[in-house]
């Protein structure tokens, strides 16, 4: 049996200048995860710890933070755990990598081969205490000259009973990763013949199988924007022999801290601005990202500042951010001129509601019958809402 940890897009020393003055605060914890990473990995006591690229964000980081990870892969290597890295697209292997000009093995007071990072002069390492081999076919430039999988077949490959590969690169969806500095296909990673495929450079967690090849995106183990869904883990991989057959079995584990959630909230059921903050002050966590959304019609006598609102709770919390998308009501009584643009659009959408509306059920009045026409009217009005933005400011008569 052999045991991984596998991570990648760590992205340590990342600017993050969206955040402003916060943004120190997401490098550290950039760092913290990664070190609850090794901390899993030594409590889990894992055989080899799999960095599948981009563990820094750039290949410019002061000397201070390329030794805090070295120190936390000397804590990897005094517990008996390999380390095994490949570059990313972040941390290219060029002719200014990062991994050039530092020796990490030597910052962590490593043996070399309890350290390695794997180069186009060395493409792979062979583990004999682990009877493992690790390939990771890495280029000199960002975008790659051809597959990094072309013409890897580990079935002939007798050095090691255990075959895993590294690989920092986007899966071949067709019209959406063509473009893509690094691209590999699932039939290339079936005909690998390997037992298990480490991948980096997807944020958010993914799990597949080629072939007879189990393969994973570990995601970013704490998000590089504060908003990714599905980064915040680690995978903890097991390979094992039964009855003849290898068995790869995948186990998210989480380290990251930073949480984003995303709330809609009708205006019609806000009664005032304080009110509004008591609400949403209720939830206060400075692990989370939380974007606000008010919908539906927004009441004529509600008076609210957004601006004020963000004021009051972003202290209370990573990120804050209230957006208003609800419409605006009409005045009673008060319609466009039917002789304008506006009008005429008004009047238009309007009647359009009005007829999905009308084709609700008696014991629903002006409910949409289907969760399709629900889709529609919402659709409607917004649509609704943007054109009176756009139009009310220059009415032209018709």
């Amino acid at each position: 049996m052999l045991r991984l940890l596998h991570t990648a897009d760590v992205h340590l020393g990342a600017r993050h200048t969206d955040l402003g003055e916060r943004a120190s605060i997401l490098r550290e914890r950039q760092f913290a995860a990664f070190r609850a990473s090794v901390d899993l990995a030594t409590a889990e006591k894992v055989d080899l710890f799999l960095i599948a690229g981009d563990l820094f964000d750039s290949n410019t980081q002061p000397r201070r933070s390329v030794e805090r990870v070295g120190a936390e892969l000397g804590r990897l290597a005094r517990a008996g755990i390999r380390t095994v890295i490949i570059p990313g697209t972040h941390d290219v292997y060029d002719g200014a990598s990062i991994y050039r000009s530092y020796d990490l093995a030597g910052m962590a007071q490593a043996a070399s081969d309890w350290v390695v990072v794997l180069t186009p002069s060395l493409p792979e390492v062979v583990f004999p205490s682990l009877d493992a081999i690790v390939y990771g076919r890495v280029f000199d430039t960002k975008r790659s000259p051809r597959s990094p999988l072309a013409g890897l077949d580990a079935t002939a490959d007798t050095r090691a009973t255990w075959k895993i590969g590294m690989v920092h690169g986007a899966l071949s969806i067709p019209g959406r990763t063509d473009t893509d500095s690094v691209v590999i296909t699932e039939e290339e990673i079936a005909r690998t013949g390997l037992d298990y495929l480490a991948l980096g450079h997807w944020h958010s967690a993914v799990e597949g199988r080629a072939g007879n090849v189990s393969y994973a995106y570990s995601g970013a183990p704490e998000p590089v924007a504060v908003d990714q869904d599905g980064a915040g883990q680690v995978l903890l991989v097991t390979l094992e022999e039964q009855a003849g057959r290898h068995v790869v079995a995948i186990e998210g584990r989480r380290v990251g801290l930073t949480q984003s959630e995303k709330l809609d909230i009708d205006a019609g059921t806000v009664h005032s601005q304080p009110e509004l903050i008591e609400m949403l002050g209720r939830q206060a966590d400075p692990n989370l990202a939380f974007d606000v959304r008010l919908t539906g019609l927004f009441p004529d006598e509600l008076d609210l500042d957004l601006d004020e609102v963000e004021r009051a709770l972003s202290p209370s919390f990573l990120r804050f951010r209230i957006r208003d998308l609800s419409i605006p009501s009409s005045p009673e009584g008060v319609a466009p001129p039917p002789d304008t643009v506006l009008g005429a659009f008004v009047r238009s959408i309007e009647d359009q509601i009005a007829a999905l509306e009308a084709a609700a059920p008696a014991a629903a009045p002006g409910a949409p019958r289907t969760a399709a026409e629900a889709d529609e009217v919402a659709d409607l009005r917004e649509v609704l809402r943007l054109g009176r933005h756009l139009l009310e400011a220059r009415q032209v008569t018709l």
